[in-house]
């Protein structure tokens, strides 16, 4: 029933691929894409989106695109350009490691191995936690932590598989103890960051730097809590992590407006000019995907969990998709990167677009995206 909004999204991926040219698509303005040389932490999705249409069409001309950009996120890596923050994981579980995962290349592994140790370089023993911006030491941002980190994680659990290296697993299970403890709050919402002092550790307090104010509840956030745990969950069979998920899921659902796709945050005020944030529904559907393959026929929250998915999908396809927009560069429209600063509140996203589509293709085909792998070998 997915079919046609997938062969719209692979039309449209097409047409990108000469519009975009050797440039990486980040957000929109005037309904076009704001392009840039891979300096972004966004510039995995549209690698993502490559990998995706090609793994559905069978087309090379999605995997020779694709296979450009892991290029030049090996060149990105060889010159360290703009990695200084936590996104290691969004850039390269979707470009080298998808390349791996689908073509067994040996030169995708080591660069995405190479990833995982730029990665913990984010590391503060002293926290126990992976720093998310800035450099350490940093006054604003040295103790800080945020829920996105969650789906950064999959790149050091995968790092760990491959290798057997303890300290990536520890890293990651401590970040998403910390994440579990202290950004997810008693009634299941959640914090967008978190601060620790950093040379003793202490828990200090919930903030946010996206939603509506610190107490607020930003969906995209409570979007990434529900996807990441459950991803924890994968690799760990921690059943905190499942819990915790279905926990965040459930209040996500229950919040849902009468077309079924989220504002931007749960606690904005509703007006008729309130923005949406279509991406944070696109990430839920595939957490919830993923989530339900996990919890037995008779778990009380299943059928709830199964048919939020259910409409949220449909939502995002009837009303937000641009399937009757042939000429549209994005695939869904109202998606927010930050409402709270005015920097495109209300246009395409890649991410958005990229969550969309693993979400059609993981309703129509079981697609699991990439975020986990097992090594050959190895049985899942």
């Amino acid at each position: 029933m997915w079919q046609k909004a997938l062969e719209n999204a692979i039309a449209k991926t097409r047409r990108n691929i000469e519009r975009f040219g050797d440039q990486f698509p980040h957000v929109s303005k005037e309904d076009k894409y704001l392009l840039n040389p891979n300096t972004d932490w966004t510039n995995g999705f549209w690698s993502g989106i490559l990998w995706l249409c090609y793994e559905y069409s069978g087309d090379e001309i999605f995997r020779n695109a694709a296979r450009k950009t892991v290029d030049s996120f090996r060149n990105r890596l060889d010159h360290h350009i703009n990695l200084d923050h936590h996104d290691i994981g969004f850039l390269y579980s979707l470009s080298s490691k998808a390349q791996w995962m689908i073509e067994r290349d040996p030169k995708a592994k080591e660069l995405t191995l190479a990833a995982a140790d730029v990665f913990m370089k984010r590391w503060r023993p002293e926290m126990e936690i992976l720093q998310a911006w800035g450099p350490e030491g940093n006054e604003q941002n040295g103790g800080r932590i945020i829920i996105d980190c969650l789906l950064n994680l999959p790149l050091l659990y995968w790092a760990y598989e491959v290798t057997g290296n303890q300290q990536y697993l520890e890293a990651a299970i401590s970040q998403a103890d910390k994440t579990r403890r202290f950004i997810v709050r008693g009634d299941d919402s959640s914090y967008h960051t978190f601060y620790f002092n950093q040379t003793t550790g202490e828990a200090i307090r919930g903030g946010t730097h996206q939603g509506y104010e610190d107490g607020s509840t930003w969906t995209r956030g409570q979007a990434w809590g529900i996807y990441g745990f459950v991803l924890s969950y994968y690799y760990t069979k921690n059943p905190l992590y499942l819990e915790t998920s279905v926990r965040m899921a459930k209040y996500f659902i229950e919040r849902l407006p009468k077309d079924h796709v989220v504002y931007w945050d749960f606690d904005a005020p509703v007006t008729p000019d309130t923005k949406r944030d279509s991406s944070a529904s696109a990430i839920t559907v595939c957490g919830l995907h993923e989530l339900l393959k996990y919890l037995p026929e008779n778990h009380p929250e299943k059928a709830f969990l199964q048919e939020g998915m259910e409409k949220s999908m449909h939502g995002l396809v009837k009303s937000y998709s641009t399937i009757s927009e042939p000429d549209a560069q994005g695939l869904i429209k109202r998606g927010s990167y930050s409402v709270r600063s005015g920097n495109s509140p209300d246009d395409f996203v890649i991410w958005g677009d990229y969550y969309y589509l693993e979400a059609l293709m993981r309703l129509d085909n079981g697609h699991k995206g990439y975020w986990y792998d097992r090594p050959q070998g190895m049985s899942e």
